[in-house]
């Protein structure tokens, strides 16, 4: 079984056009009288209906405008046993979209004056030891702070493999107890060669992010989520994130249950050291290990407010100063998107459109599906599930064409007095 953190890159292309070329995404709706559409009737309509399709029990949804919070509200269940309800307070796992959380960590320090982005990572990493007898590829020694961040390292799962999914194995190699942690994953890779040159192409690296997090500890002094927590989310108004666990017994309070879809296989438990079979949300990877790219936990809202804390808008006091944020969503110099609509910048996917951007990110695990997108109309929103569907793909593009249609489909907006933070 793949496992995706960004599940589809055919999606970021899907995606981009839904974002600017669906009919009407231009529009955020009109500020109707007391017969119009309110946010919370608009979704009503549109997230029951898809998450009864999908199979998929629960989820969260908020949404932003011009800096506000309209909407935070909940569907479905968050515990089956008991038939636990979803809260707006519910905790759901983020996946991929903590990438963009530790890009902005990282380029807090870049704004401190305590990180070069055009750094080398194995000169800031100097203590990172290989296996005994393996080869070390001489062009990690080129790779950038600016390649992790933009997915241009050297790694290719699609041509070699994802070690942040291989605990079992690197801890056998490594000779420490299984699952391996992320020390343990990282010099296991400084023996692996790379699948390209450094700054060559992009290609999706979780493992990149494995590395930024150890970065962020490094020239922090700090845990990555202690530095994190005082540098970003705190400042952000979102201090409720914190990073999530792995197995069900180490769930956090008000966290939701994830649930696979409906026939799924089942996994070899990375947490075991003989053959034991367990749900794949509940022990076939190991979470901690991904702090830095996939580990957070939050409410729909609380994700919210860290995306109008780096939006480049005004509305909200920004964590990042401007040019930061120009930096964080600037066009990298890659041959591939010299000519392309979309590209991946610092930690989010963008589009230019309309004289501003569209920027997103989307997350995949088992028992779990996110998105995140800030507009260039000025909307933000993210949508939380606690499931996957077997065809991930075709539920992601739904998603996205439904959020896009509920979000449309507004007529009365909130006063501005009356929308919260």
């Amino acid at each position: 079984m793949k496992q995706h953190s960004l599940p589809v890159f055919a999606l970021i292309g899907a995606l981009a056009i839904a974002l600017v070329g669906c009919p009407g995404c231009q529009s955020t709706g009109g500020d109707g009288g007391p017969d119009g559409v309110t946010p919370e009737e608009s979704f009503q309509k549109v997230i029951p209906v898809l998450m009864s399709k999908w199979n998929i029990p629960g989820g969260a949804v908020a949404l932003a405008r011009n800096g506000s919070i309209v909407l935070s509200q909940a569907y479905g269940i968050a515990d089956k046993n008991g038939d636990v309800p979803v809260t707006p307070a519910s905790l759901f796992r983020l996946a991929s979209l903590s990438k963009p959380i530790t890009a902005a960590a990282v380029l807090k320090l870049y704004e401190a004056g305590l990180l070069d982005l055009n750094a080398r990572v194995f000169d800031i990493l100097n203590d990172v030891e290989p296996p005994p007898g393996s080869t070390v590829d001489p062009r990690l020694a080129g790779v950038t702070v600016l390649d992790l961040l933009r997915h241009s390292g050297g790694w290719d799962r699609n041509v070699s493999f994802d070690p942040m999914f291989r605990s079992r194995e690197i801890a056998a190699s490594m000779g420490v107890s299984t699952p391996a942690d992320a020390p343990a994953i990282i010099g296991y890779m400084k023996g692996q060669p790379l699948d390209f040159d450094p700054g060559e192409k992009y290609a999706y690296s979780n493992f990149g992010y494995c590395l930024l997090g150890r970065i962020v500890e490094k020239l922090s002094g700090q845990s990555y989520e202690a530095y994190v927590q005082a540098a970003v989310l705190s400042p952000a108004g979102a201090a409720g994130l914190r990073l999530g666990r792995s197995l069900a017994a180490d769930r956090a309070d008000g966290e939701v249950v994830y649930y696979d879809y409906a026939g799924a296989p089942q996994a070899v438990s990375v947490f075991a050291a003989g053959t034991e079979y367990v749900p794949w949300p509940y022990g076939g990877f190991a979470i901690e290990p991904m702090d830095a790219h996939g580990a957070w936990i939050s409410t729909a809202a609380d994700l919210l407010k860290f995306i109008l804390a780096v939006d480049g808008r005004t509305s909200v006091p920004d964590i990042l100063q401007e040019t930061t944020i120009d930096l964080m969503i600037a066009r990298p110099p890659l041959a591939e998107y010299q000519t392309s609509d979309t590209y991946y910048a610092l930690g989010w996917q963008v589009r230019p459109t309309g004289g501003d951007a569209n920027w997103w990110h989307t997350g995949s695990l088992p028992g779990t599906t996110t998105i995140m997108v800030r507009t260039a109309n000025g909307m933000s929103w993210t949508a939380l599930f606690n499931s996957r569907p077997a065809n991930a793909d075709a539920f992601f593009g739904e998603l996205d064409s439904e959020l896009w249609r509920a979000v449309n489909g507004v007529t009365d907006w909130p006063a501005a007095g009356a929308a919260g933070r």
